[in-house]
């Protein structure tokens, strides 16, 4: 059967409904979005409500200045407390900026708004540093860099480690800065709480780890007696992969889906498992993600990793091949825009159904409503990062059941100088 004819045949009805006669956001997202840009947000609501009630556990990638601008406060640590997120991967420079709020000389709100069509050389000469419509003083990275610095000089951080253990570390010393001031949780502090990890695929690429450089160069040239950090990358991907590997094979949906938010190193980060896993370490039955979604401003004509659809991951393996065309969508969007009204309508589902759990116990609600119980899921979440050294030991295990396959992959006839 032709793609033509097959659009034929499959022909889905359009209900829209009045926006006054809409009692929730589902509703609004279901009903009122019917075509052209919003039926795109209506197929990523969609998506998203059917991968959570599925019980699917879900990763998160998000790129961009998500802690510098506030977001992580409004819309990203409610989603991660749902119980839902398996793990986040974001930049270096998300979990550097997370620390800005609970600095002691800035507590009372060290970031302002700024128009973004504005007077950069005058900002410069005052000492404001602008992202976008955002500023704060040059002051505020300097403090950040002192406390990064004084971090990274503790006894815990003094030998080789994932950059997952780093974060989880950095995320305690940021929780104790903002109790000691009375400022909200942050990020990186939230995902410590949950015990979720922070993967970040580039790490020399943001302020963290320039501090870290400092102290490296600083004992390199006798100026301190000793520095021991140093982050082991190859241990951080295959601890990623064992968590892939445990959302295929040990969790009880065998199924995983990603939520993607911009595009660049976190995405990539985000959807190497599947060829890692099975590209590269030779694992039989690894599948892509089962649902995908992605909110990109890149558009896909530009040829880069940002903007290809799940559709083209399809064909790298890292996406179902079986399920895509119901289960993924791309939106060429900024993703600040409408991630607030999406984590809303979420979140009120969830509310929604506890309701009804309460109404009329959960055993009765799940067997004739069976999506609540993935909604439902417990609010402590998966708690990945407690259970690492278990879950890279059973992929360590699986790699010895392939001995034979991965010992034929060393050899290759090279040509000769």
């Amino acid at each position: 059967m032709s793609i033509p004819e097959v659009a034929c045949k499959v022909r889905k009805p359009v209900a829209v409904r009045r926006v006054d006669e809409c009692d929730s956001l589902h509703d609004l997202f279901t009903h009122c979005l019917p075509a052209f840009g919003g039926a795109f947000l209506r197929r990523i609501y969609t998506i998203l409500d059917r991968a959570i009630g599925a019980g699917c556990p879900l990763t998160l990638a998000v790129s961009g200045p998500v802690t510098v601008s506030g977001q992580h406060l409004s819309w990203l640590i409610p989603l991660l407390e749902t119980g839902w997120i398996a793990y986040l991967s974001t930049t270096d420079a998300v979990c550097y900026h997370d620390g800005h709020r609970s600095l002691d000389a800035y507590k009372d709100g060290p970031i302002h708004e700024v128009p973004i069509w504005t007077d950069d050389a005058a900002l410069r000469d005052e000492g404001t540093i602008r992202v976008t419509d955002m500023a704060f003083d040059e002051g505020v990275l300097l403090d950040q860099d002192r406390f990064i610095t004084a971090c990274l000089l503790l006894p815990e951080f003094q030998k080789k480690m994932t950059g997952t253990e780093m974060r989880h570390l950095l995320g305690a010393r940021y929780a104790a800065q903002e109790r000691a001031n009375g400022v909200p949780a942050g990020l990186l502090a939230s995902c410590h709480r949950l015990a979720i990890p922070v993967l970040v695929g580039a790490p020399a690429d943001g302020s963290v780890f320039l501090n870290s450089m400092k102290l490296w160069a600083m004992r390199r040239a006798g100026m301190i007696d000793d520095y021991a950090f140093d982050l082991d990358l190859h241990a951080e991907v295959f601890e990623a992969c064992a968590y892939h590997r445990w959302g295929l094979f040990d969790n009880p949906a065998h199924a995983l889906a990603t939520v993607v938010l911009g595009g660049g190193v976190p995405k990539n980060y985000n959807l190497q498992p599947e060829p890692a896993l099975g590209q590269v370490l030779g694992l039989r039955g690894v599948r892509g993600y089962l649902f995908d979604v992605q909110i990109v401003t890149a558009p896909v004509t530009d040829g880069s990793l940002s903007s290809c659809p799940p559709a083209e991951a399809v064909t790298w393996g890292k996406v179902d091949k079986d399920a895509y065309t119901n289960t993924t969508e791309s939106m060429q969007a900024d993703y600040s825009t409408v991630m607030p009204f999406l984590v809303k309508a979420l979140l009120d589902n969830r509310a929604r159904w506890a309701r009804l759990a309460a109404e009329l116990g959960e055993d009765a609600l799940f067997e004739k409503h069976p999506e609540a119980r993935g909604y439902l899921r417990p609010k402590d979440g998966y708690r990945l990062f407690a259970a690492r050294e278990e879950l890279c030991g059973r992929l360590t295990a699986d790699l010895r059941k392939n001995r034979e396959w991965l010992i034929e992959t060393l050899g290759y006839p090279l040509a000769r100088d």
